[in-house]
């Protein structure tokens, strides 16, 4: 291998780390701006609240939905997955 072509090797190493690292930096950006929408419950004033002995009541809105609201989706057997294993029958163990 020649020095040209040792040169030519790293320039293309380091060109695909550079690469890498910007595409690591776009999707690191792209999390925390996704990210920073959502409110965090219970928020920091709250929390803060709640260690000096204050019982906070009225919670501020996070935009979750209401895990009191009973679920609609019920699950469905998969019909090609019946009987898709085998199953044994015990019987009790005897006294001696």
């Amino acid at each position: 291998m020649t020095d040209q072509d040792r040169q030519t090797a790293e320039k293309k190493r380091a060109d695909e780390a550079r690469k890498r690292i910007k595409e690591d930096r776009e999707t690191r950006e792209k999390a925390t701006r996704e990210a920073a929408q959502v409110k965090p419950t219970p928020t920091q004033e709250e929390n803060d609240l709640a260690a000096m002995g204050v019982h906070v009541i009225d919670k501020e809105e996070d935009g979750s939905t209401d895990p009191n609201v009973p679920q609609t989706k019920e699950a469905k057997p998969n019909a090609s997955q019946k009987g898709a294993y085998q199953t044994r029958e015990t019987a009790p163990a005897h006294k001696s």
